[in-house]
């Protein structure tokens, strides 16, 4: 079947559109034509988007979603407010994971100077952030994490080579004054109370390294 560029753009356009996840540049390429130039057609409705109400977005590497403009956020806001807030722990593990990928749990445990419970990785990982990485090639072959396509796109980065870097964290008072902490203030409240509408929960032992 042929298919001209322009029928190759609206096929594309529909399948980000229909789709209620980010979609991978080879699930997109599957569905075009033999030696169709995924890249150069993404990049012609990126730009045809641009100035529209919904953008079109990397999220990841080679990952793809359509996104409201972020200049449209005001008109969009729901009134109803959900509260669903982050320990104080999952915010610094979430930040150290994002920081220092791909890390494992003992080294996070370094860098926080405390042990990092079981229900802690588990709202992470409940939540898509973070993901298992491999395994280190040390005596016990620990279990390594990184965080995920939907970290990227739930706090609007584009790459992880986006994060800011100290000196903007600190210019925006989001780094922490204890050495060796960055923390994403934008997602924690601060408190450290485990018990209210944070997602703390047991201590314990990681799925068993």
């Amino acid at each position: 079947m042929t298919m001209d560029r322009f029928q190759q753009l609206r096929v594309l356009e529909a399948m980000l559109f229909s789709s209620a996840d980010p979609v991978p540049e080879k699930v997109l390429k599957a569905r075009l034509p033999e030696g169709s130039d995924v890249d150069i057609l993404l990049q012609e409705l990126k730009s045809f988007y641009s100035n529209r109400g919904v953008h079109l977005v990397s999220v990841g590497k080679k990952v793809w979603a359509f996104r409201t403009a972020p200049d449209l956020s005001d008109h969009l806001r729901i009134d109803t407010e959900i509260k669903r807030r982050l320990s104080r722990a999952a915010t610094e593990t979430l930040s150290i994971i994002a920081y220092h990928q791909p890390i494992t749990r003992a080294e996070i445990e370094e860098v926080r100077g405390v042990a990092t419970s079981k229900g802690t990785l588990d709202i992470l990982l409940e939540a898509e952030w973070i993901r298992p990485r491999g395994r280190r090639r040390v005596p016990g072959r620990p279990v390594t994490w990184g965080t995920t396509e939907q970290f990227l796109d739930q706090f609007g980065i584009e790459r992880i080579e986006d994060l800011p870097g100290i000196e903007e964290l600190k210019a925006a008072g989001l780094l922490d004054t204890r050495p060796g902490l960055m923390s994403l203030g934008q997602i924690s409240d601060g408190s450290d109370n485990a018990d209210s509408d944070s997602y703390e929960k047991n201590e314990g032992d990681i799925a068993r390294d």
